[in-house]
This record gives C-alpha cells, sequence and structure tokens, in this order.
C-alpha cells in the first residue's frame, strides 16, 4: 500500500514537530518569561509553517521557524508592554521569582551559576549566546534569526564570553588563542 501526499506532509510535519517544538519553547519561554505564552507563540509558529512550507522543503528551516518564533515573541512582549500596568508588571515579576530549593544538587549548582551569570549579561548578548551554544546555530543563521550582521554577532559573542570569563574570574585568552569555548 502506498501513502499519499497527505499521510508524507503529516509525517513530515511530525518529524518537524518532534526536532524543533522543545528548542523553539525554550527559545520562546526565555523571550516572554513565560512557558504559557511562549507555547502560544510556537503553536502559531508551526501553523505558519503549515502554510508556507512542506514535505521536501529543509533547506533553512531551523532558521526560518526561529526568525518567525522569534519575531513573533517580540510582538507579543511589545504589546503586553502597552497594555500591562505597572501593578500588573509587579505581580508577575513577584510570581516568576521562585526560591532555590536548600537541597539543590551539587551537579546543579555550576549550572545555576552560569545561568546567573548569563542573565546578568545585556539581553542581546544572552540571545546571541544561547542561540550559538544551547541551540548550535551558526553566526549566519543566527544573523539571519536576529537581523544583525555576521560581523555584529561574532562581536557579540565574544563579547559575552568574555564577560562571562570576568564573572567567573577566568583568565583571557592568550594571543592567537580562538574557538567559541569558555
Amino acid at each position: 500500500m502506498t501513502t499519499d501526499r497527505g499521510d508524507s506532509s503529516v509525517q513530515w510535519l511530525r518529524s518537524v514537530l518532534d526536532r524543533y517544538e522543545g528548542p523553539l519553547l525554550r527559545y520562546a519561554a526565555r523571550i516572554l518569561g513565560d512557558a504559557d505564552r511562549a507555547a502560544d507563540v510556537v503553536q502559531e509558529t508551526f501553523l505558519r509553517l503549515v502554510k508556507s512550507w512542506g514535505p521536501g522543503q529543509e533547506g533553512g528551516l531551523a532558521q526560518w521557524l526561529f526568525t518567525v518564533c522569534r519575531n513573533r515573541a517580540l510582538d507579543v512582549c511589545r504589546k503586553d508592554r502597552r497594555m500591562m500596568q505597572l501593578g500588573q508588571q509587579e505581580e508577575q515579576i513577584q510570581g516568576a521569582r521562585e526560591p532555590t530549593p536548600d537541597a539543590l544538587a551539587d551537579q546543579h549548582e555550576q549550572s545555576a551559576r552560569a545561568a546567573a551569570a548569563l542573565a546578568r549579561l545585556p539581553a542581546n548578548l544572552q540571545e546571541v549566546l544561547r542561540l550559538k551554544f544551547q541551540e548550535g546555530f551558526s553566526y549566519k543563521q543566527i544573523a539571519a534569526i536576529t537581523g544583525h550582521s555576521v560581523s555584529n554577532v561574532g562581536f557579540l559573542i565574544h563579547t559575552g564570553i568574555q564577560k562571562l570569563r570576568r564573572q567567573f574570574g577566568i583568565p583571557a585568552r592568550p594571543a592567537g588563542a580562538h574557538g567559541d569555548t569558555l
């Protein structure tokens, strides 16, 4: 029995969902600070995917998904800023703060320190570092997602890494040392 075009489209969409839903949810949640709104943004991203893409159109798919997700999340942020009153903002900020459990395992301690150090960086540095190191995008892909030039992405990543090194007291690399690792 052969599968028809509809079955292959469903299979393709399932494979795209399996591959990108988690990373897109993390990315949108970082921008929005809210998992529920992030889920809505990711859902809209996949709805736009269904209207715009199909099986066999894999080239640039990850970049397109992250760009659409980012733009939609930023739209939501702009709308929230316009509509949210000061009291609601204060409630949201206080509700988002959860104390760290006293019994946090040692293996999570360094991760928490790194996340805290990253959170102290400006938003543009956080975004490019997350896209590079958490999502594995190239400088060119990050440039397309964020709207920065490739050289600016490189500068932002370099600056972010240097600021993280200083926060952790790690000496600067000697001249001629290259790489994107801390």
